[in-house]
């Protein structure tokens, strides 16, 4: 059964912070808010807590999985990214864009994309999202709170904990989330190529 957090959205709680990042450590998969929408996390070590989020979204092994960053030195780390990148990242995070870079050997290969090699990478502009990286010092796998069949994301906490409670560890209630997910810009291609519109503004990127 999951257990049930409410984390102010502004000043997130350090006790329930050290709390969550403990399950995430453990194996726990959590659903939590971001800048856009809901998302479910998992610590990007976890093999298992990974599998049972395909499970839950079912998920084809051509998904893009996404890394929830602190910073551009994390996103550094995870992914190759000279200097003209690093310059375009710095001038639009934190923001709700997903970017598809290249992964560097620091990825796991089982969550790149499988023919590519790449992976999505986010420096979210939310403050529990903030507070969890903090406390977790490295980034957390992530993909957005979409189930199968469904059109739409879902946004209310009490709904996901009533729709996830016997598969997921944790349910972290910072308001109601969005319908919108984020902006996906690959930016393997040469020029930056929006392939999803959503939160983040487009403008810069066409």
């Amino acid at each position: 059964m999951s257990q049930y957090f409410h984390i102010h959205p502004d000043n997130p709680q350090p006790r329930l912070i050290k709390q969550a990042v403990q399950i995430i450590r453990e194996g726990g998969v959590v659903a939590y808010p971001t800048d856009s929408g809901y998302a479910l996390g998992c610590h990007l070590g976890d093999k298992n807590a990974l599998e049972r989020i395909i499970r839950i979204r079912d998920l084809s092994d051509k998904h893009h999985f996404t890394l929830m960053c602190r910073d551009l030195s994390e996103i550094a780390t995870y992914a190759k990214v000279d200097n003209a990148t690093y310059r375009l990242l710095k001038a639009h995070t934190p923001a709700p864009y997903t970017f598809i870079l290249v992964a560097s050997s620091e990825v796991p290969r089982r969550l790149m994309h499988p023919k590519r090699k790449t992976i999505g990478l986010r420096v979210p502009d939310n403050a529990i999202c903030q507070a969890l990286l903090a406390e977790l010092n490295e980034p957390m796998l992530t993909t957005s709170l979409q189930l199968p069949n469904e059109s739409e994301p879902l946004f209310d906490p009490e709904d996901i904990v009533e729709r996830l409670a016997k598969q997921i560890e944790l349910v972290i209630n910072g308001g109601f989330g969005t319908l919108i997910p984020s902006t996906v810009v690959d930016l393997t291609q040469g020029a930056p190529v929006v392939t999803r519109e959503g939160a983040g503004d487009v403008s810069p990127f066409v």
